[in-house]
């Protein structure tokens, strides 16, 4: 293990890293029958999109574990599977077998971004001030996730909600996650170690009699179906029944989304964890990118949305996960669930969620880190703060991020303060707001 992960080298040890990995697999265990829910709408096999959810999955967070050594899961990311449901099929008009072509060409592109001097230069080019504000958005964005999680906010709307409002918090799973986040609070304000490990599993417990976990009557393996309903299931030669247009615009929307997914859950999450180096970077960053895109052109394959790095990563993280062997762990668990996976839907979303709110808490930090009386940053990280959560997506804040600094800076006649590369991505962001305008 050491000599594989260099445990001693990141401050850490197995049972450490062995609690995160757990951790996080449970903080995004519900992946596992959301995204079959979101892409059998399109005509897609319920159960072959089950076990090609657990397989990406599994392989995307191992691929990040040897590849990059960084304590990050992966797995078929929410808002890019309804994307890919109600925009690309239902919207565009696309089959779900050229859907899954697109995703599979983004995620070429995404390689060949990934693999190329650009990759770093990305990351490298991200004004401090934004990487801070990133971090705290994405607090507020998986604070606002767990909510949803445990219905204490409710969204309520066309295709999950466009406006929030208050859920009923006196009973049922927001009673529970209530009880949840108080118990875990008080452990952590004890400095009990795994405190969110074992809240997860205490507030698993106690929803027991409250009738929110659920046990399941027989573990077996019939939910598998046939993953050759999915499995290269492309269809390249009806991809221009469109037009050109439309089929380059959904490949760059969803290269730049899990492009920047990626970017701002790796930056955001282990920058509060103080992970990054004295220039802001994360080691081992670059590579994280290449298994994101590797895994998203393997998930195309087998029959799921793009693979993305998960912003619940950072519930392991929180616990002291500081290597891959996290993620070993958390891969391993979800390849465990292509045969059984009953199990993992035992934890239910109420008791994962105040796991979800303390991470929150935790990221705000960075706020203190930023400028407040320099309006210059202060609204551009104001806006990709906001954005997050609001727009319920990590890549339209850090595109809002970008697109007000970038022209702040230039009326003010600071034009040379901007990275060239965050002017070219700013210009991407607006062209790709414009190209999927509805």
């Amino acid at each position: 293990m050491e000599k594989l992960f260099k445990l001693k080298k990141h401050n850490t040890n197995v049972r450490t890293e062995v609690i995160a990995g757990i951790t996080t697999f449970f903080a995004m265990a519900y992946i596992i029958f959301v995204n079959p829910n979101y892409l059998s709408a399109t005509g897609m096999d319920f159960t072959a999109v089950m076990v090609a959810t657990c397989l990406s999955a599994a392989v995307g967070t191992l691929l990040t574990a040897f590849v990059a050594n960084v304590p990050f899961a992966q797995a078929p990311g929410m808002g890019l599977n309804a994307f890919f449901t109600y925009t690309i099929c239902m919207g565009m008009g696309y089959t779900w077998q050229q859907g899954l072509t697109i995703v599979l060409i983004s995620g070429i592109l995404f390689l060949i971004i990934a693999i190329s001097p650009l990759r770093g230069k990305i990351i490298a080019s991200i004004p401090p001030c934004l990487k801070n504000a990133i971090s705290v958005g994405i607090g507020l964005f998986i604070t606002f996730v767990g909510l949803l999680n445990a219905g204490i906010v409710k969204c309520f709307g066309p295709e999950g909600g466009s406006y929030t409002d208050m859920g009923v918090i006196t009973k049922g799973s927001a009673l529970l996650a209530i009880i949840g986040l108080l118990i875990t609070a008080i452990l952590i304000a004890h400095k009990v170690k795994a405190a969110i490990f074992i809240g997860i599993i205490i507030t698993t417990i106690i929803g027991i009699p409250m009738g929110v976990t659920t046990m399941p009557e027989t573990i077996t393996m019939s939910h598998i179906g046939n993953l050759s309903l999915t499995m290269f299931q492309f269809d390249f030669g009806g991809l221009m029944a469109m037009g050109i247009l439309p089929l380059i615009t959904a490949v760059i929307s969803f290269a730049i989304v899990d492009c920047f997914d990626t970017v701002g859950t790796l930056l955001g999450t282990a920058g509060n964890a103080g992970m990054l180096d004295k220039d802001g970077n994360l080691p081992g960053g670059d590579r994280a990118l290449i298994a994101d895109a590797v895994a998203t052109i393997f998930g195309a394959c087998v029959g799921t949305s793009t693979v993305t790095t998960y912003v619940e990563s950072s519930t392991g993280i929180q616990e002291g996960g500081r290597t891959g062997l996290a993620s070993v762990v958390t891969g391993v668990l979800f390849l465990v669930c292509i045969l059984l996976a009953p199990i993992a839907g035992i934890v239910p979303g109420a008791a994962t969620a105040p796991a979800l709110i303390i991470v929150g808490v935790y990221m705000m930090m960075g706020a203190v880190k930023i400028d407040w009386s320099d309006f210059e940053t202060a609204l551009p990280c104001f806006l990709t703060i906001a954005m997050m959560p609001f727009a319920y997506s990590i890549s339209d804040g850090i595109g809002f991020g970008f697109i007000s600094y970038t022209v702040i800076k230039l009326f003010r006649g600071k034009a040379k303060e901007v990275p060239v590369l965050i002017y070219i991505l700013s210009a991407i962001f607006i062209i790709m707001y414009v190209l999927t305008l509805k």
